[in-house]
């Protein structure tokens, strides 16, 4: 049972990765992490929105092996649609990564005030250049 408390059982929640055995192993979970800054065994090196990447990251790696291994197959009482269900994964990878990128723009607008002047000498002392 994974524990879904932690960034690798987070992205296993956001990609209904939930069966036994899993879809993904957790190295490859972790791998996808790493390339957005997760260093493995400590948890808080990561944001949410580093989580929500790894899953769309590995959403794609889904839709990318159900567009190669699964066509599109009519049979007499059976269909099946590869390339759909590649599309959705897809746009379900395009939800998390504007999820990420909006909460990261939030993230970062902020608003500071720095001086440009040099804090000078005691009020009413002589300027010394």
């Amino acid at each position: 049972m994974a524990d879904y408390t932690t960034p690798t059982g987070q992205v296993r929640l956001l990609i209904a990765d939930l069966a036994e055995p899993p879809i993904f192993d957790d190295m490859i979970l972790e791998g996808y992490l790493a390339m957005h800054d997760y260093v493995v065994g400590d948890p808080d090196s990561i944001k949410r929105t580093g989580v929500w990447r790894a899953a769309a990251d590995a959403l794609d790696a889904i839709a990318t092996s159900e567009a190669l291994t699964s066509k599109k197959i009519r049979t007499q009482d059976l269909s099946t649609d590869g390339p759909a269900v590649a599309a959705e994964l897809r746009k379900q990878a395009a939800v998390l990564r504007a999820k990420a990128d909006q909460a990261d723009a939030e993230a970062d607008s902020f608003f500071e005030i720095i001086p440009f002047c040099s804090p000078g000498g005691p009020e009413g002392a002589e300027a010394r250049w």
